[in-house]
C-alpha cells in the first residue's frame, strides 16, 4: 500500500534569517536563565542531579546507576536516547551541557515548526507568528527552568517527524520516531496514537503504520521487559501515581475497561477543567472546532496527567505537558486557515502570546523565590570547593547538583534518611536552607550528631553551612 503524495501549498524553502535569529536568541536566553537558576542554588537532586550523575558515569564508561534515586538509568523510563550525552561529558564533564542541550532542543524545534507552517499554507508572517507563539508558550520557559528532563530532546524530533511524514519521507520519519521513543517510555503513547492520526486524517499510511507499530511495540518492551529487568523485577516507579487503578500496567488497563467509573470523578472534575483551560488558553485564539484532529495524539498524555494522583502533572510549570505542545501547535496551524483566524499575522500572534507568557511564565521567580539562598551563597560555594573530587557525599537537594560528578552521592531526605552516615566520606549541610524533602530541624539533628561523633571532623562552619569529613589517615614517612 502506497501513499498518495499530498500537494504542498509551498515548496520547501530556505528559512529566513529572522527565524534563525529568533532561534539563536531563544537558545541564549533559555541557557542563561537555567544557568543562573543553578548558580543561585535553585536546582535540585531530582532531577538535575540524577541526569548529571548518569551522564558523568556514561562519559567515564561506568555503569549509569544514579545513587540519588538508587536506579539504573534504563530503569528510569528506558531513556536510551540520553546515552549520547555521555560523549559530551567524556570531552569535558559539566552540568552546563545539560542546560545547553535543553535550551537548544527547545529552541531548534522552531526549524521544523516553521516549515510545517509554510507547508500547511500559512503566510510567512503567520509562520513567523507560529514560531513566536511556540516560544512564548509558558511551558517552554517554565520547563527550561525546572532542572533537566530528556523529554525536551524529543520536542524537535516530534516536529521533525511530523514534517518528514508530511513530506513523504518514511526513512527520516522512522529515525525521528525512534529517537522520540528513546527519550521516555511514556512517549510511546502519543507516538502510537499519532500513527492513527497520520493514517486516518492525514492520509500518510506508511508513516502512520510505522508510528503505530513502533509506539505499540516499544511500549510493551519498555514497560514489561526493559524497565523491570533493570529494576530487578520491581514495577515502574510511576505506577504508584495510579495505584487506585491497579498495581501493574495490565491491571490498570483491565480496570479501565471493566470499571470506567473509577476515573469518571477525576475526568469530570473542576481540577481537570482548570488543567485543560491552562493548556488551551495560550493558543485558544487559533483553534477551530472543525480542525481538532491533530489533538488526537494528545489524548493519552492528557488522560495520564488528569488521572495521576500527583498534582504537579496538571500545571504549566513542569515537563508533563510538554509532549502535548507539538500537536497543539499543529491544531493551531490548521485552525488559522478557517474563518477570521486567517487574518491573524505575526503582530497579533506575538501580542496574544506575550499576554499569556506574562501571566503564566515563572520569570518572576528571579526576583523572589530564586534569591532566597543569597544570604549564605558565598559560604556554600566555599564549602563545595573543599569537597574532594572522588569523595562520596551526603548533602542537601539544592547543593547536590553541584557535586554529582562522582560515583556516590545522596541528598538529605527527612522521610527517607540513609541508614548510616558511615557510607559517606563527606556530609555538607546548609541548616538555614535544608532543601527539598528536608527541614532545618532534621538538618540540625544531623549536624549535632556529626559534631558528637569522632568518625567525622568539622572542616567548615560558617553562616549555617557545615562541612564534615572523615579524618584523613596520617601517613608515616
Amino acid at each position: 500500500m502506497t501513499d498518495t503524495p499530498s500537494p504542498m501549498p509551498h515548496p520547501p524553502e530556505r528559512m529566513p534569517k529572522t527565524v534563525w535569529g529568533i532561534i539563536s536568541a531563544s537558545t541564549i536566553i533559555l541557557f542563561a536563565c537555567s544557568s543562573a537558576r543553578h548558580l543561585l542554588f535553585q536546582s535540585n537532586g531530582f532531577d538535575l542531579g540524577i541526569f548529571d550523575q548518569v551522564a558523568y558515569l556514561i562519559g567515564r564508561g561506568e555503569v549509569p546507576f544514579s545513587t540519588i534515586n538508587d536506579t539504573h538509568h534504563m530503569a528510569d523510563h528506558a531513556a536510551w536516547s540520553f546515552f549520547p550525552v555521555g560523549l559530551l561529558y567524556w570531552l569535558y564533564p559539566s552540568v552546563y551541557w545539560l542546560f545547553a542541550i535543553q535550551a537548544f532542543s527547545l529552541s531548534i524545534a522552531v526549524w521544523p515548526l516553521w516549515h510545517l507552517a509554510r507547508m500547511s499554507g500559512l503566510s510567512r508572517s503567520q509562520s513567523l507568528g507560529i514560531a513566536i507563539t511556540y516560544l512564548l508558550y509558558p511551558v517552554i520557559f517554565n520547563v527550561n527552568l525546572f532542572d533537566f528532563h530528556v523529554e525536551v530532546m524529543a520536542v524537535p524530533a516530534m516536529f521533525a517527524g511530523i514534517l518528514a511524514a508530511k513530506r513523504d519521507r518514511p526513512g527520516l520519519f522512522t529515525l525521528a520516531t525512534l529517537f522520540v521513543l528513546g527519550c521516555k517510555a511514556v512517549l510511546t503513547l502519543p507516538i502510537a496514537v499519532m500513527g492513527i492520526w497520520l493514517f486516518v486524517f492525514e492520509g500518510k499510511r506508511r508513516c502512520g503504520a510505522i508510528a503505530f507499530l513502533s509506539g505499540s511495540v516499544w511500549f510493551v518492551l519498555a514497560t514489561q521487559v526493559i524497565v523491570p529487568a533493570f529494576k530487578d523485577g520491581d514495577r515502574h516507579a510511576a505506577i504508584g501515581r495510579y495505584s487506585y487503578l491497579g498495581d501493574s500496567i495490565p491491571d490498570i488497563l483491565q480496570n479501565l475497561m471493566t470499571q470506567p467509573g473509577l476515573i469518571t470523578g477525576r475526568v469530570f472534575s473542576l481540577a481537570s477543567l482548570e488543567y485543560l483551560a491552562l493548556l488551551l488558553l495560550p493558543v485558544i485564539w487559533g483553534l477551530s472546532l472543525r480542525k481538532l484532529a491533530p489533538l488526537l495524539p494528545t489524548v493519552p498524555i492528557v488522560l495520564l496527567n488528569i488521572l495521576s494522583t500527583v498534582p504537579a502533572q496538571r500545571n504549566l510549570v513542569q515537563q508533563y505537558s510538554l509532549p502535548i505542545l507539538p500537536f497543539l501547535l499543529m491544531a493551531v496551524m490548521d485552525g488559522l486557515q478557517v474563518g477570521r483566524r486567517q487574518r491573524l499575522g505575526v503582530r497579533a500572534m506575538s501580542i496574544l502570546g506575550a499576554i499569556t507568557f506574562l501571566a503564566l511564565a515563572k520569570y518572576g521567580y528571579f526576583g523572589s523565590l530564586y534569591l532566597r539562598q543569597l544570604d549564605n551563597w558565598t559560604e556554600a560555594r566555599e564549602a563545595i570547593a573543599l569537597v574532594e573530587p572522588q569523595a562520596s557525599v551526603l548533602t542537601t537537594s539544592a547543593l547536590a547538583p553541584h557535586l554529582t560528578h562522582r560515583t556516590t552521592i545522596r541528598f538529605t531526605e527527612e522521610g527517607n534518611p540513609p541508614q548510616t552516615v558511615d557510607d559517606f566520606d563527606v556530609v555538607l549541610l546548609n541548616t538555614r536552607h535544608p532543601g527539598w524533602a528536608s527541614s532545618s530541624a532534621y538538618a540540625n539533628r544531623l549536624r549535632r550528631r556529626l559534631q558528637s561523633t569522632p568518625d567525622f571532623e568539622q572542616l567548615y562552619a560558617q553562616n549555617d553551612v557545615f562541612l564534615f569529613q572523615r579524618p584523613q589517615p596520617v601517613l608515616n614517612d
